[in-house]
């Protein structure tokens, strides 16, 4: 294999790759990406974790096709610290290296098993489904940070996506909280889809699609994996097993207090407030006549609070709220104002968009020490 090719293409797209690849593996082949220069196709960068691929396009110029597979970290480090703006890549099988040279510098890189590379899957065409990119990527952004990263609830690791017709909905929960959007498509699809994805494979679709703009993402679900496409880049994940939690069936039919409120007003208030709850400390909203207080108070660090004009009526209510998720449900609205909806101290908050509600934040309280 011999290619030569822009340095700032090169590390730009090895940025990208290098990301998938394992950090943890006993597959030493695993840790490296495949730069493939096959004849009558074009050059792509390979990664993978045996969970998620990537396939990267790499514009070069090919003078001898070939495969190698190189250490991912050390790869994207050299392509950093390259003085010249072209750099020509040629396999030396005898040595199994390969030669670098770009300007007056000169890197030789030892190649890992290529055998030991797993095949990455192909989309597949009959079940494709196209989404617009821009409803795609808004839909993950809201939910993403509700999904769980407890390794031993795999099925909480995912977010449930499902798109028919004019719509699509995500939903995600790690228990303590969890977040439903649906999002209104200008068109009907053709086809449809539900698969339970990992949260990190659609975060990673999501830094992927704000540095390569598009239009649309193509998404093809088989019976264990899902293969997204965005333009020429492929990312391709496992689906996660197990039956996700009937998220419908947590959503309260009716609420004791609804009130309307600046979003802006309320995440700000929170933001402060909650410097001083640390060490587990509950972040604390008071309802009073008119008036809703939130404050915190952590021993040994001290306390804080902020009362702001709300038009709460009935008897005083006070529940408490862990702040970071509570910060989240605030942060993942994306208008003037929102609903909150509560029902007693130990039953569930709800934060939602006003009007159509199309999306819903449920957050479990946290019982107070009086």
């Amino acid at each position: 294999m011999k290619l030569s090719l822009s340095c700032t293409h090169l590390l730009a797209q090895l940025q990208t790759a290098a990301r998938v690849a394992s950090t943890r593996t006993a597959i030493q082949a695993l840790s490296g990406i495949m730069i493939s220069a096959e004849p009558d196709a074009s050059p792509v960068l390979l990664a993978t974790d045996m969970e998620m691929g990537l396939r990267v396009p790499l514009e070069a110029e090919v003078a001898r096709p070939g495969t190698v597979v190189l250490p991912a970290r050390l790869l994207l480090d050299v392509a950093r610290s390259l003085p010249a703006e072209q750099v020509t890549m040629e396999l030396r099988a005898a040595e199994q290296d390969v030669e670098l040279i770009c300007g007056p510098t000169t890197f030789h890189l030892r190649t890992l098993r290529a055998e030991d590379f797993p095949t990455l899957p192909d989309p597949a065409p009959d079940t494709r489904v196209t989404l617009p990119m821009d409803a795609f990527v808004q839909t993950v952004s809201r939910v993403a940070r509700s999904a769980s990263r407890d390794e031993t609830r795999p099925v909480l690791t995912g977010i449930l996506m499902s798109a028919a017709g004019q719509e699509l909905r995500m939903v995600a929960t790690d228990s303590y909280r969890l977040s439903v959007k649906q999002t209104a498509l200008e068109s009907s699809l053709q086809g449809s889809l539900e698969a339970n994805v990992p949260a990190r494979a659609l975060q990673e679709l999501v830094r992927i699609a704000q540095q390569a703009p598009g239009d649309s993402v193509a998404v093809s679900v088989g019976q264990n994996q899902v293969i997204f496409e965005l333009g020429d880049i492929v990312l391709s994940s496992r689906l996660i097993d197990g039956q996700f939690p009937n998220y419908r069936q947590l959503l309260p039919e009716s609420v004791e207090h609804e009130l309307r409120l600046s979003s802006a007003e309320l995440t700000d208030v929170v933001r402060r407030i909650s410097l001083l709850a640390q060490k587990n400390a509950p972040l604390r909203l008071s309802f009073t006549e008119g008036t809703l207080t939130v404050s915190a108070q952590t021993p040994d660090v001290g306390e804080a609070s902020e009362a702001i004009p709300v038009a709460f009526h009935g008897e005083p209510f006070e529940i408490g709220f862990n702040p970071e998720f509570l910060r989240d449900g605030l942060e993942s609205i994306d208008s003037e104002e929102l609903i909150l909806k509560l029902i007693s101290p130990l039953r569930p908050g709800l934060i939602q968009s006003p009007d159509n509600g199309d999306f819903v934040y449920l957050i479990m309280p946290i019982r107070l020490n009086v």
